[in-house]
């Protein structure tokens, strides 16, 4: 039987793709959450902003690790 305690070692570029996918299905939860906002009869104008606001922040997020992901190409 595996020890459910056994330690998972994982390289740097490993976590930075979980997190990005974790990021990513944020980053759709909260696209999905601002439409179903729009479509209300009376759309919350001040949620509205923050949920932008933290969908902007979530790219950014996104944005950075895919940098890091990539590997610089000298041309």
């Amino acid at each position: 039987m595996p020890d459910m305690n056994a330690h998972i070692e994982m390289n740097h570029e490993e976590v930075l793709r979980v997190k990005l996918e974790v990021l990513k299905r944020e980053h759709r939860d909260l696209d999905e959450a601002i439409h179903a906002l729009t479509e209300a009869v009376h759309p919350d104008q001040l949620r509205m902003v923050r949920l932008k606001k933290q969908k902007l922040a979530l790219k950014d997020q996104i944005a950075r690790i895919e940098d890091q992901l990539t590997p610089d190409i000298i041309a």
